[in-house]
């Protein structure tokens, strides 16, 4: 696994996060037994996050105020722009996984047909959808700083014990 960590200043009317970074699991999720889906979903409940989704991810500009979010890929491929629309755009890949904290703008702007994700958030935090416009974009950082850290990486499973670091597991 090759872990890649971003951190972005606000962009637009995307509030991005101050205080943790972005984080991009390369293969950092083990398809190899069974149903692709249930097992990244079986993965993140194991390390405290819930509420999953399968689906795919949304083709605009947006961000969570009240949540943080992590994004396994089950199947295909997606280019996906974190930060918001000025921000860097990545290539997902089946096995990736990416932890999107509150705030850090996303947006699909190419996939396979083949594209099948799972979403999920920390125990106790439900995700709100905000978009790059003036009115989400009022009291979101207030909203975001009120949003506690994640108890333990999704992918990793390591406890959290700063603020942009987690423990490593060995």
């Amino acid at each position: 696994m090759r872990i890649e960590k971003l951190s972005f200043a606000p962009d637009g009317f995307v509030p991005n996060n101050p205080a943790l970074p972005f984080v991009c699991y390369r293969g950092g999720l083990d398809l190899t037994a069974g149903d692709a889906e249930q097992a990244i979903i079986r993965h993140f409940a194991a390390n405290g996050w819930g509420d999953a989704w399968i689906n795919g991810i949304y083709p605009f500009q947006h961000y969570h105020a009240t949540a943080h979010e992590v994004l396994g890929i089950a199947r295909g491929r997606a280019l996906v722009q974190f930060g918001g629309p000025n921000g860097p755009r990545h290539e997902v890949l089946a096995g990736d996984a990416v932890f999107i904290p509150a705030g850090v703008g996303h947006c699909r702007l190419d996939m396979s047909r083949d594209l099948s994700v799972v979403g999920a958030y920390p125990e106790g935090q439900t995700a709100d959808l905000r978009r790059d416009t003036a009115s989400d974009f009022r009291g979101a950082a207030e909203r975001i700083a009120k949003v506690g850290f994640p108890r333990l990486d999704p992918v990793t499973g390591a406890a959290y014990t700063a603020a942009t670091e987690p423990a490593r597991r060995d």
